[in-house]
């Protein structure tokens, strides 16, 4: 069974070619190819659960070599697959959501005419994440890590003949290139280090492993190169994982179709860089400085992007600000050295996420069939045309209110565990910080006023539709509502995979931290990374963050349920704070004047001041010279035979004077 793992990527990859190639003109029927398209990844994921459950005991990690890729010098590059219980953990959140993504992507797509495409798209965006969670070296990886950024541009531009669609794309592929850039930096700084001054010339995961302690003496720019190199990833997770400064191109990806925003938003695209840290945990682990430079960059995003969500009215840029947000708290546990929380949170942050945006999704399908009847030109993702749904989407307003509870971090359900594991460690962790907590505090308390606000606004109060579309809106079908009841049921009892020793009354144990140590614990030991403190100061912990999510949750419904008059006096006591806060702090605008611009600008200077200026005015000023001269030569090849004679008598008679005269 161990060389099956082959068949994981196979399957997407077979499904994204047949729909690619035989969609349009030979299948035609779209529920043939979303079965394909859907049954592809099930399958992928009924296969990741078989290796799964194989995991334990001896067998810590399935290596498998695949091919042999390519031969560079003293450097053997094989095509080979790692599975151990990170990459397990993380295949079974891709497949596994990404099936029901697919699923829903069934009734939300249809009537699309690229239908077909849509699908190989998506099978292509799964492939591409599982080659970069299952590659067992750097190069594998990067094969993956590049074909979600192909995927990703493909897919949020997928109404290519939308400007703004185009643009978003551009701007993602852009962006991560930067990111991807920082990656490669740090790639050879590890292979060269290694090679050059060692003799260990490989880029496999567990050989760089177990060979880098190798490089805690070595110096780049008399700073340590783990050091040198962790933060060049970094740059990489910041690009992938949209944390600051490369986070703008996140939101702006809501301009794709709803499923490819829950896709790349909860099992794709943006965990990749909180994986990528985790697999190289060992690395970032001997670079105490990188590590607090990632805890303090996602502290910092969590409390910058939760700020924006405060005054969204696009229920999808609320949701995408939320992401950026809680990859935020990913980062802040990644630098503080609770390697296994970050991953724990990315599992459920996965559950709920999908399940919101799925949430949001069917709520845009049903006013935009409402809408539609009615002949309304209203913005259906507006949440100042929604309010009071909840009574004709009975089921879409339970499973986001559930989800909502669970990003907000209620006592049980599934964000409580994984959100409060990570504050527990920032506060308590040998490489903790009393700020990273209170940022992270903060953000959580923002989080629970923001989500609700969009549940409120959304779902309750009084009915804002056009009255004419008001009586046409209507629950979505079950091929939308059968992933939603799923996702929420996750994100509801996911998180008892991971109780807290501190609250563990039923000695259940945390299951996931065990099922990670394998992965992590190495590391953590080896450097004293471990949390201090009592249960009782755990539990503490536990109780402020539910009563400042309590009181989060408070102000949103005094806001938008109790006093609804409330938002519009804010927003006119303090219009420039809301200004700011709505235009998303003005990044967008910094980053078009210190980059956009000046590199249009020069682009410009390039193709009119240089390319035709001067190299265009050097061919044809060459042309134009020899036109003349051409010119003037082609009357000596008149075809006139006397004008010849004439020509042949002047030539003798200056070749006699010249001699006559020499």
């Amino acid at each position: 069974m161990h060389d099956k793992l082959w068949l994981i990527p196979f399957f997407p990859l077979v499904g994204s070619i047949i729909n690619g190639l035989f969609g349009k003109r030979f299948i035609r029927n779209e529920a043939v190819i979303g079965a394909i398209g859907t049954g592809a990844v099930f399958l992928s994921f009924l296969v990741t659960c078989m290796h799964f459950f194989q995991l334990g005991g001896e067998t810590e990690r399935i290596q498998q070599v695949v091919a042999s890729w390519m031969t560079v010098g003293n450097l053997q590059v094989d095509w080979g697959f790692l599975f151990d219980p990170l990459s397990a953990l993380m295949l079974m959140v891709i497949c596994g959501v990404g099936s029901l993504i697919h699923l829903y992507s069934i009734g939300y797509m249809h009537g699309e005419e690229g239908f077909y495409r849509f699908f190989s798209y998506l099978n292509l965006f799964v492939f591409s994440m599982i080659m970069l969670v299952l590659g067992n070296n750097a190069l594998v990886m990067f094969v993956g890590w590049e074909g979600v950024g192909l995927c990703s541009y493909l897919l949020i531009g997928y109404y290519f003949e939308k400007q703004s669609a185009g643009d978003a794309a551009k701007k993602a592929f852009v962006m991560n290139r930067v990111g991807d850039f920082g990656f490669l930096l740090g790639l050879f700084t590890i292979f060269w280090t290694l090679g050059s001054k060692h003799g260990v010339w490989t880029i496999n995961f567990v050989e760089i492993s177990e060979q880098a302690h190798l490089l805690s003496g070595d110096m780049m720019f008399g700073v340590g190169v783990t050091t040198v190199a962790t933060l060049c990833f970094f740059l990489g997770a910041t690009g992938k994982s949209a944390q600051i400064p490369l986070f703008t191109w996140l939101p702006d990806a809501m301009e794709g179709p709803t499923p490819v925003s829950a896709l790349i938003h909860a099992a794709t695209m943006v965990t990749a860089g909180v994986y990528m840290i985790g697999r190289m945990n060992v690395l970032f682990a001997m670079s105490p400085t990188t590590m607090a430079v990632v805890a303090l960059v996602g502290a910092c995003t969590a409390i910058f992007a939760a700020s924006i969500g405060f005054a969204q009215n696009d229920i999808k840029r609320v949701l995408a600000y939320s992401t950026v947000s809680q990859l935020g708290f990913m980062f802040m546990a990644m630098g503080v050295g609770a390697f296994t929380a970050g991953i724990f949170h990315l599992m459920t942050h996965a559950f709920f996420k999908a399940c919101l945006f799925l949430g949001s999704g069917s709520v845009i399908h049903a006013m935009h069939h409402a809408l539609h009847h009615a002949h309304v030109d209203d913005d259906p993702q507006d949440m100042r045309n929604m309010g009071g749904l909840r009574k004709f989407m009975p089921i879409t307003h339970a499973t986001f209110g559930l989800s909502c509870l669970a990003i907000a971090g209620i006592p049980f359900f599934s964000g409580f565990f994984s959100k409060d594991e990570i504050l527990w460690w920032t506060f308590a962790s040998t490489r903790g910080s009393l700020l990273v907590w209170g940022i992270g505090a903060v953000a959580a308390t923002m989080t629970a006023f923001y989500m609700f606000r969009c549940l409120y606004m959304t779902f309750y109060g009084e009915q804002r539709t056009h009255k004419k579309a008001k009586d046409h809106v209507h629950e979505s079908p079950w091929v939308i509502t059968l992933p939603l009841v799923v996702l929420a049921a996750l994100a509801t009892v996911g998180g008892l995979v991971g109780i807290p020793h501190a609250i563990d009354i039923l000695h259940v144990g945390n299951k996931l931290e065990h099922f990670l140590a394998p992965v992590f614990e190495h590391s953590q030991k080896l450097h004293a990374i471990e949390a201090h403190g009592s249960a009782a100061t755990e539990i503490s912990l536990m109780v402020f963050s539910v009563v400042v999510a309590a009181i989060g949750i408070s102000c949103a419904t005094l806001f938008y349920l109790k006093k609804t008059d409330l938002p519009g006096k804010f927003t006119s006591t303090f219009p420039n704070l809301h200004r700011w806060v709505f235009n998303k702090w003005y990044i967008d605008e910094l980053y078009d004047a210190l980059f956009v611009n000046p590199t249009k600008r020069l682009g410009t200077f390039c193709w009119k001041g240089f390319d035709v200026q001067v190299v265009d005015g050097i061919v044809n000023g060459t042309g134009k010279l020899v036109n003349v001269f051409s010119t003037a030569l082609r009357y000596t090849q008149s075809g006139l035979f006397q004008n010849y004679a004439l020509t042949m008598v002047l030539g003798m008679v200056v070749m006699v004077a010249i001699f006559i005269l020499q």
